[in-house]
């Protein structure tokens, strides 16, 4: 049935954009960039449009529009939310080019294109599943110690879940946090957390906008099953200088941004850095004194525009978490991105963006017993380390072929090496080394989509992308042989092959589509189908994966993964842009994800692969959406309701049991009132089921010793309590002059001082050891206050 439906779309497409191309005579392109015109930024999702008709086209996500019109004079509207609507009248009797700077609007009043193309809203849009936030909107919400954060705000959105406090990724509809694509400037990102998942890598103030994709993916996106989160940097203004900053509880902060050449280049540099050893130094002393708690990062980007046709981009992140307690027990962790993007014209419709990239995450831990043994005491300690490096080419086109129809394509690549550990041992002078062999992989992928809105009423995006994968030497492949399911496999055989030699290979073919149906300019329903693939894994058998598990790559022993999606959604605009409201059903099924043998080992095993199972997962559900981002008071409601289920050979009797992260029921309530033009209030509830967790249903008694069990065999029989926590926020504003920009943001995380349960283990009572007893293990069980200093001048 797949193939057949895979062959039906490839055929449309020939068809359609044979049939489509014929008809292009007598018309003219208008093309160009649209930018603010108050500091260079370009602008997505701005909207082009005739008033009149319904011929227009929405500016891709690096600023650039292409719109072919028929020959002579006509009026276009440039409008997008917090903007000054610009209007201009053209004569087309060749191809021109018209770049725009828009002018921010002081009101948050929408000026709403009545025809023609209207804004950017998701009853307009094809795709589905689809939630977009500017650094405006996060700024506006309740923070952990009033710092704001990308991830968090992402938590917020149906659909997207975390274990609790303390957990350092998230889960999108029903899928494990390895399966979420994280893009910084397109080059991935394998950890997203400072402090074991209290902060988010992303310094707010080099942010511009983020996009996350949780169904219905365009065909460019590839290598992750669950969710893509693209995050878009600043590019640096280019009309002035500018310095941003805040000073808080936990970490300040700094950016500097300005033209290199005014209205060609510009550039930005924000760093951050945490000071809790610092302020706890003066608190502590003997084996303590030198205990190291803080987190930096740095990013930075500069732009060069050549000509009207040639732009340059390079930017890059260096960040690390330093955790130390005296000078025996050591840990860091960090990421390293660099990319260079180049975007090309050929045409007034045909659009190049070339990215290359490179990505780097790292730990090593440090044991030693330095500072406490005897005198004649010999040393011991143990230290590893683990990376994973990416090399990434990403060369993707745009082809405008007219403003109902437009072409997707490209081409992809990314090699990569993994480092899966080597753990050094000392003691005294014996130094023992386990050194697990490097693995190397390439994954490549070709994709075409094409965009087709015949009318006002129905548009359609359908295409495909082809993947492919290779294991490839120098390395040792090993071969098990089958055992009973929940066992460790035992070896058969091993294999040695020659570097770069094919060790195993995997080749797949992913059909996307997405269809919109408008009943009316405020009603529309959409449906959408996307299958993706998963060819890199990271272990980890805690409830929340943590900086040091393990990433490791599809081989001969471990299939790729493999998921089928579907949505159907509706979707409400408000006359006038007021709110907007969806409602989305899904239903996603993946193959191949990766489960353990009861006591897997997975440090430092050579042999790690026969402690997998591969395992089936099926997620379903509803998720509601009601957001209003005009007015005084603005904000969003999510709810989702929601189903996680696997089922993995040898566990749980071989039936469905409920997945780690799954929740039932999760609702979130985000207000932010602008009281007047100095001070505001944001306020931020959330409510969620608890999460499942695995518990003893009886006991056996033995020498007046109790000895839980789980009589059922069954993972995950029990619930955690229910999640809930309120948090407010203050922004009070102070000197505000061209100078001198100042804001006081005042927080209070966890209002009501809930006791969260992250996880509940059990253990014997101290004074009767008969007894056990259940203790509650919260991250956090207080309210937390911050207060933050946000300048700019």
């Amino acid at each position: 049935m797949n193939n057949k439906i895979s062959l039906l779309l490839l055929l449309a497409l020939f068809l359609v954009t044979g049939n489509i191309a014929i008809a292009q005579q007598q018309r003219y392109t208008i093309s160009g960039y649209i930018k603010d015109k108050q500091n260079g930024e370009s602008l997505p999702g701005i909207s082009i449009g005739k008033p009149g008709t319904t011929l227009g086209t929405i500016s891709n996500q690096y600023g650039f529009y292409s719109l072919t019109l028929p020959a002579g004079e006509h009026e276009l509207l440039f409008s997008f939310l917090g903007y000054t609507t610009f209007k201009t009248v053209v004569t087309l009797n060749k191809n021109i080019t018209l770049d725009v700077n828009l002018e921010s609007s002081s009101s948050q009043l929408n000026e709403v294109v009545v025809n023609g193309q209207k804004q950017e809203k998701m009853v307009n849009t094809i795709n589905t599943s689809i939630n977009k936030l500017d650094i405006q909107q996060m700024k506006k919400m309740p923070t952990f110690m009033g710092e704001v954060d990308v991830l968090k705000a992402i938590q917020t959105l149906p659909g997207v879940n975390t274990v609790g406090e303390g957990a350092s990724g998230f889960n999108v509809r029903g899928g494990n946090s390895d399966e979420n694509l994280i893009l910084l400037d397109e080059a991935p990102v394998y950890n997203s957390t400072h402090m074991l998942g209290f902060f988010s890598v992303f310094n707010p103030d080099a942010v511009k906008s983020l996009n996350l994709i949780k169904g219905g993916f365009p065909a460019e996106y590839g290598g992750r099953t669950s969710s893509v989160l693209d995050i878009r940097m600043k590019d640096g203004n280019n009309q002035s200088f500018n310095v941003n900053g805040g000073i808080g509880n936990i970490f300040s902060r700094l950016s500097v941004e300005g033209p290199l050449v005014k209205d060609k280049s510009s550039f930005i540099v924000a760093a951050r850095r945490s000071y809790i050893d610092l302020l706890m130094k003066p608190f502590v002393s003997g084996d303590m004194k030198d205990t190291k708690l803080n987190f930096y990062d740095i990013t930075a980007k500069a732009n060069y525009k050549f000509d009207k046709n040639n732009s340059l981009f390079v930017s890059g992140y260096f960040g690390r978490d330093v955790f130390g307690f005296g000078k025996d027990v050591n840990m860091n962790w960090g990421n390293q991105t660099a990319t260079i993007r180049w975007n090309h014209v050929f045409t007034n419709r045909l659009f190049l963006n070339l990215t290359t990239y490179y990505s780097k995450y790292d730990y090593s831990l440090h044991f030693s017993n330095d500072s406490k043994k005897k005198e004649n005491e010999a040393s011991q300690g143990y230290d590893w380390t683990s990376n994973i490096i990416n090399y990434g080419l990403k060369p993707s086109f745009t082809y405008y072929i007219n403003s109902s129809n437009s072409l997707h394509f490209g081409v992809q690549g990314v090699y990569y090496t993994f480092k899966p550990g080597t753990g050094v041992g000392v003691e005294g002078d014996d130094v023992r080394v386990k050194e697990l062999a490097d693995k190397h992989a390439l994954e490549s992928a070709v994709y075409l989509d094409h965009e087709y809105k015949p009318s006002k009423h129905f548009g359609i995006q359908y295409g495909a992308r082809f993947s492919a994968y290779q294991l490839l030497g120098r390395g040792i492949a090993y071969y098990y042989n089958d055992t009973t399911p929940g066992i460790r496999k035992t070896l058969v055989s091993s294999k040695e092959y020659g570097a770069n030699e094919l060790i195993k290979g995997y080749y797949y073919f992913e059909p996307r589509l997405s269809a919109r149906y408008a009943f009316t300019d405020q009603h529309a329903v959409k449906v959408a189908y996307s299958r993706t693939t998963q060819f890199m894994h990271q272990l980890s058998n805690t409830a929340s994966p943590t900086p040091l598990d393990i990433w490791t790559p599809s081989s001969n022993n471990i299939e790729p993964m493999l998921s089928d999606q579907y949505t159907v959604g509706y979707f409400y605009n408000a006359p006038n842009d007021s709110y907007e409201l969806s409602a989305e059903v899904f239903y996603k099924t993946t193959d191949h994800q990766l489960d353990y043998i009861d006591n897997a080992n997975l440090q430092l095993n050579p042999l790690i692969e026969a402690d997998l199972l591969p395992s089936q997962t099926r997620a379903y559900g509803l998720e509601l959406y009601a957001k209003k981002d005009i007015g005084k008071t603005t904000g969003w409601v999510s709810y989702t309701l929601s189903r996680s289920e696997r089922k993995t050979p040898g566990i749980s009797l071989n039936e469905w049991f409920l997945n780690r992260y799954d929740r039932t029921h999760n609702l979130n309530i985000v207000v932010s009132h602008t009281l007047n033009k100095k001070t505001s209030f944001s306020a931020n509830w959330v409510f969620a089921s608890g999460t499942p967790a695995t518990f003893a249903d009886n006991r056996l008694e033995f020498q007046d010793w109790d000895i839980p069990y789980n009589s059922t065999e069954k993972r995950n029989n029990y619930r955690l309590p229910a999640y809930h926590r309120l948090d407010l926020s203050c922004t009070l504003k102070g000197r505000q002059d061209r100078r001198w920009k100042g804001e006081w943001v005042f927080s209070l995380y966890n209002v009501y001082a809930r006791r969260n349960a992250y996880t509940i283990y059990f253990k014997q009572n101290d004074d009767d050891p008969t007894k056990r007893e259940s203790v509650r293990l919260s991250i956090i069980g207080s309210i937390i206050p911050g207060i933050t200093y946000n300048f700019k001048f």
